[in-house]
């Protein structure tokens, strides 16, 4: 399937593993089953990964007016390492100093249409 919209959203706040769990969770549905999944979802990742689902559908409606959004399917999501804030660090037991990493997210997402 080729992509029909792509969307881009980078810097976000939150380590990528704690959003490929929720990117994991829509790869491959419909768009209106993923946008359902993001909004009943408690974490802070799926509000930001709906942001960008969105995106893409606004990008699918403005290259083509008259796409069937019922009929897009999210076909990739992949979320890479961004750049990790500076750090900082908290003291430890034992004289010891700990980092505290800030993590980034780049999350894309693309959509295709379904066949049939």
């Amino acid at each position: 399937m080729e992509a029909v919209s792509k969307a881009t959203a980078r810097f976000v706040r939150g380590a990528p593993t704690k959003v490929r769990l929720i990117a994991d969770s829509i790869r491959g549905r419909s768009v209106p089953d993923a946008l359902g999944t993001l909004e009943l979802s408690t974490r802070k990742a799926a509000r930001q990964l709906e942001k960008v689902v969105r995106s893409a559908i606004a990008n699918a409606e403005s290259l083509d007016p008259g796409v069937d959004v019922d009929r897009l399917v999210v076909a990739e999501v992949f979320v890479n390492q961004g750049p990790s804030l500076p750090t900082r660090i908290r003291p430890q037991p034992m004289g010891r100093a700990y980092p505290i990493i800030k993590r980034t997210s780049h999350i894309t997402v693309k959509l295709s249409e379904r066949k049939g």
